[in-house]
């Protein structure tokens, strides 16, 4: 069931709502929670299909904010509301109101919203892209008890961890660190199997990728042992290192599919380790609506905490201009987050390191890339 409202108010969507109910025969709600999505045209409808993919797990109220503040003066000027209410097959087993907000009521979306809340559910906030730099006093995020944001779509994903960490408020969690969880199960696992003494680990993954370093960080706060951070092609995380006296245990996934968990005095494993969609991911984040301890104290980790291996230099030199970036082992958020460069500037990059300026030439010239990512960011990679 689809119901259009132009030129609405808040009232007449609950009316419409309840009037539905009655017309399909149900009166009783049956939802566990309120979900918020904050976007715009562009990522609407793919945020809208994780949410509807992600309620027959949770059943929910979807409540999607659209701000359209105009471009005009005249538009600008003009204070509307439009909804477009799903039901039924067109909604899952939830309900789903989209909320156009026009002019200046796009900076009071928190009026429309309010009455619109299932009373006595939790309230989860989610924004797919252009998160705020402080979650917890947005208008919206203020009235949530979970709220969500996505690094990886940010311009510098991985220096949008550093503004995560400056603005964590119980309650605060991030698709970066839901997308390892996998990676953290299948290690904590793999230690449990065979409890050893961990010395260092290395963590090799793409350069763009934020999950890649919050699960260096996470190692480096759960072991208390050196992490390195080595670049590669991907996609997302490709592998784990956890160095023993007895050998390495090796989480190996190239391919993004499946993982090959690799012990000392035991044979090969393959282990299941897909990226997985954005439905799956929200879907995990709605099973518990308490704060995350433990991505609170990953986040909170400076990223230049991680290593850069001794030979970072030498690889470098060695590499070829079309490699130089997937050569570059690093710490350093603004050349982790780099893509490759233009082929004139790898050159550039190469001569400056070949010249003996090792890593902090090319760390410098890299530097410059900050922005680079952002294309590449929007394909939402998962881990």
């Amino acid at each position: 069931m689809k119901i259009d409202l132009t030129n609405t108010t808040s009232s007449k969507i609950n009316a419409s709502l309840m009037d539905a109910r009655r017309r399909s025969g149900s009166t009783a709600a049956g939802m566990v929670l309120t979900l918020v999505i904050v976007t715009d045209e562009g990522s609407a409808y793919d945020a809208l299909k994780a949410a509807n993919d992600a309620s027959r797990e949770h059943p929910s109220r979807i409540l999607a904010v659209i701000k359209r503040a105009g471009r005009s003066p005249r538009a600008r000027a003009e204070t509307r509301l439009d909804a477009e209410i799903l039901l039924g097959a067109d909604a899952g087993p939830g309900e789903t109101v989209i909320l156009r907000m026009h002019g200046e009521l796009a900076a009071h979306a928190q009026s429309v919203v309010l009455p619109l809340l299932l009373p006595d559910a939790p309230v989860v906030v989610w924004w797919p892209e252009n998160a705020p730099a402080h979650p917890a006093l947005d208008p919206l995020g203020s009235i949530a008890q979970r709220r969500i944001t996505d690094a990886v779509t940010a311009e510098s994903p991985v220096g949008q961890l550093a503004q995560r960490a400056q603005s964590y408020t119980p309650g605060d969690t991030d698709l970066a660190w839901t997308r390892i969880t996998g990676w953290r199960s299948m290690l904590a696992a793999a230690l449990d199997q065979r409890p050893t003494t961990i010395t260092s680990a290395v963590v090799e993954g793409e350069s763009y990728n934020p999950s890649v370093e919050l699960l260096g960080l996470w190692l480096l706060n759960r072991l208390r042992v050196p992490v390195e951070r080595v670049v590669t092609g991907g996609p997302g995380i490709t592998a784990v290192r956890l160095r023993t006296k007895d050998g390495d245990i090796v989480l190996d996934r190239p391919d993004g599919l499946m993982g090959t968990l690799s012990m000392p005095g035991s044979p090969d494993r393959q282990v299941a380790l897909k990226r997985r969609e954005t439905a799956e991911l929200i879907a995990e984040e709605l099973r518990r609506l308490d704060p995350d301890d433990i991505y609170a104290a990953a986040v909170r980790t400076p990223v230049d905490r991680l290593r850069e291996p001794a030979d970072a230099g030498v690889a470098a030199e060695a590499a070829p201009a079309g490699k130089v970036i997937e050569a570059a082992v690093t710490a350093n958020p603004a050349r982790v987050t780099a893509k490759i460069l233009a082929e004139k500037t790898v050159e550039k990059a190469v001569d400056e390191a070949s010249d003996g300026g090792g890593g902090a030439e090319s760390g410098s010239v890299t530097a410059g890339a900050g922005k680079a990512p952002g294309k590449r960011a929007g394909k939402r990679s998962g881990a």
